[in-house]
């Protein structure tokens, strides 16, 4: 555990991570956990007339695995308020290798919680050609000094 209050996230500040390579195996996980069959992610044969010609990892799978790509150690002074503008830039194939980024954007106060502010993390996912997946916006509450 590492404690940090608000006024100790500093603007810039960033955390890399290792890759991820997604399998077959995380695409079928992640539809039998979510119910989401659709023909883009589980029929091969079908992928073949799309445009891609192969099967697409669900958005909500690489959001997932980039969230988990940027955790790192539990503060006790913050917890997740949730994710803004979420977009799935391009699509992730199956053995593509997956690193994800996370940056302070922008700090201010809570409107609600004179005791807490709001950090914004942007986290970007890029697959191993260096091109952006994923992006979207963590807003953490963490309490004031």
């Amino acid at each position: 555990m590492k404690t940090l209050f608000f006024e100790d996230y500093e603007l810039g500040h960033c955390r890399i991570s290792t890759g991820r390579t997604i399998t077959e195996t995380d695409i079928v996980m992640h539809a039998g956990q979510t119910g989401d069959f659709y023909p883009h992610h589980m029929d091969a044969e079908w992928c073949k007339t799309q445009d891609f010609k192969q099967r697409i990892a669900h958005g909500t799978l690489i959001f997932s695995i980039a969230v988990g790509q940027t955790a790192g150690e539990i503060n006790p002074e913050a917890f997740s308020y949730g994710y803004d503008k979420i977009r799935f830039i391009k699509p992730v194939f199956i053995g593509d290798t997956i690193t994800s980024k996370c940056s302070i954007k922008e700090k201010k106060d809570d409107p609600k919680r004179p005791d807490f502010g709001q950090v914004i993390e942007l986290v970007e996912a890029v697959n191993q050609n260096g091109k952006t997946v994923l992006v979207a916006e963590h807003v953490l509450l963490v309490k004031k000094k």
